[in-house]
């Protein structure tokens, strides 16, 4: 896997990259983390948060370069909204939410029900239910629980474990799916 490079551009620049890349190919997916180099691999993460009712719609990364004020508006986005507190957001997350949105191949944005945690509100929420982790990777800015209106968990489980990435978590009762960037491994009905 390509070493993660982040770079530094406002992304009015990148717009003429963005549309050269992107009209000329189609992307080729290889596994994990979608494209292949070369082949129009522009990353998008497109989100409805549940809690602030705030919208995201950005390319986050272009050609495997990292847009790092792109991935600071979806760190931001995916807050801590509890305590405020932002937390720079793991770009495998990303790749593996953005990887499974193309899979599933719709327009529809995700909707975003938990992302980043500070240790703080985790406990609070441990405290009140047992699915909650005591070392959840959203603490480290390495999870988010999404689901999608027009797509089952199953389904959206299902393209997130074809990226053979990460972990997957099924909530089907509470409709939500847990996708991470840690070690490998699926859960949940």
């Amino acid at each position: 896997m390509p070493e993660n490079k982040i770079i530094n551009f406002k992304r009015r620049s990148i717009l003429g990259v963005l549309g050269a890349s992107l009209i000329s190919a189609t992307p080729v997916y290889s596994k994990a983390f979608g494209f292949l180099r070369g082949a129009g691999d522009g990353r998008r993460i497109k989100m409805y948060s549940r809690v602030t009712g705030e919208k995201i719609n950005i390319y986050y990364a272009i050609d495997g370069l990292y847009i790092s004020e792109a991935i600071d508006e979806i760190s931001h986005f995916m807050r801590d909204t509890r305590e405020n507190k932002v937390k720079k957001i793991d770009t495998r997350t990303l790749d593996i939410i953005s990887a499974t949105h193309n899979l599933i191949d719709t327009s529809e944005a995700y909707v975003l029900n938990s992302g980043y945690r500070t240790k703080k509100t985790n406990d609070r929420l441990r405290r009140r239910s047992k699915l909650v982790a005591r070392s959840s990777l959203h603490v480290t800015g390495q999870a988010a629980d999404i689901s999608l209106t027009t797509r089952s968990v199953k389904e959206i489980a299902r393209a997130a474990s074809h990226c053979a990435a990460g972990g997957v978590g099924r909530y089907t009762r509470d409709n939500f799916v847990h996708i991470d960037c840690g070690r490998k491994r699926i859960w949940g009905s």
